[in-house]
């Protein structure tokens, strides 16, 4: 997929909360919604697993789409032409953290 069409997606989960974000791209109706909701699973799932943050406090922190590889390929056209097309390709990138949670304070009476 273009970068164009993966940034349309991009731009509306930006800064948003991790399960607020599944839920968004759920319901959007974009083919590029299906890749993001496996990168953005999976970075929910880096948190959880490898840093201990639970799912519920994570914030989409960071999300950008670079242009990728240009793949060219030709189609056949009449006279024995051909005209070139161009698969472009994207790289994108998601940052997920944890917000810093309200830490209850004990307090000893002594």
């Amino acid at each position: 997929m273009s970068a164009d069409k993966a940034r349309r997606v991009i731009d509306q989960i930006r800064g948003r909360p991790y399960e607020e974000t599944l839920m968004i791209l759920e319901l959007m109706p974009y083919r590029a919604c299906e890749a993001i909701i496996k990168i953005v699973f999976s970075a929910g799932a880096n948190a959880s697993n490898n840093l201990g943050l639970s799912k519920s406090s994570l914030v989409i922190s960071k999300a950008e789409v670079n242009e990728g590889k240009t793949l060219k390929r030709i189609r056949a056209r009449a006279q024995g032409r051909a005209n070139q097309i161009l698969k472009r390709t994207c790289h994108i990138t998601i940052t997920v953290k944890g917000l810093p949670s309200e830490s209850v304070v004990e307090v000893n009476p002594s």
